[in-house]
């Protein structure tokens, strides 16, 4: 069977908004932590790209669109922290240097590990921003060498995970002080996290979106620094 085309340039948006507005509607519908929306669409989009023999280029024609509002989206954060500026204040010195350790120790995992199963310094390279936004980690990927494809799908994977797990994990430690969540989230998650984070409560939100844009920093500043001494 020859593969289908679809001529329309919005395809691939339209097929994005309505599956991930689905998705919502399934987990509201189900209640579990396992059907995140971004995992769940991004499962139920391949499988009718699949089935229906669909070339992902016509697909991404109309989904990159999406893209244009990927920074918009991720400045948008900053609204809950201004909210919340004078309790960033009172807690400067904490919210930095957790944010400053959760970031090296990101970092530090990944560099461990793939020297450990002897990765390519590509790869390693590739797995070093998972744990920052999007729009940070592509241009870190790319200007240390790594597969920038690849790191889209680890910073997506590790936000997914940290979505899903973070109420197991919580409970388990446990940690239930609200700065301590937003900046687990923000710090291990990104974006993603964030959006569990708001879901928890404001104070949540606020710290889990400064962890994003401290994480990036400590991320772009350090990233160099690894490939320079070990590579």
């Amino acid at each position: 069977m020859k593969e289908l085309i679809f001529s329309s340039e919005h395809f691939g948006f339209v097929l994005s908004i309505f599956i991930f507005l689905l998705s919502i509607q399934i987990k509201v519908k189900f209640k579990s932590e396992l059907l995140n929306p971004l995992l769940l669409s991004t499962i139920i989009i391949v499988a009718i790209l699949v089935l229906f023999r669909i070339p992902y280029k016509e697909y991404q024609k109309g989904a990159d669109l999406l893209s244009y509002f990927l920074t918009p989206a991720t400045v948008c954060l900053a609204i809950p922290l201004y909210k919340q500026i004078s309790l960033l204040k009172n807690n400067f010195k904490a919210v930095f240097f957790s944010v400053l350790l959760g970031t090296l120790t990101s970092l530090g995992s990944i560099l461990f590990l793939g020297l450990l199963f002897r990765l390519k310094s590509e790869h390693i390279f590739t797995l070093l921003p998972k744990s920052i936004t999007t729009a940070i980690g592509i241009g870190v990927s790319e200007a240390s060498g790594g597969y920038v494809n690849l790191t889209v799908a680890a910073i997506v994977i590790t936000g997914i995970l940290g979505s899903i797990l973070s109420d197991l994990i919580f409970r388990i430690l446990p940690i239930r002080h609200p700065i301590a969540k937003g900046l687990a989230l923000g710090t291990g998650s990104h974006a993603i996290g964030t959006a569990k984070a708001l879901e928890y409560g404001e104070v949540e939100g606020a710290m889990s979106s400064l962890a994003i844009v401290l994480a990036g920093i400590f991320t772009v500043i350090f990233v160099p620094i690894i490939t320079a001494v070990f590579f």
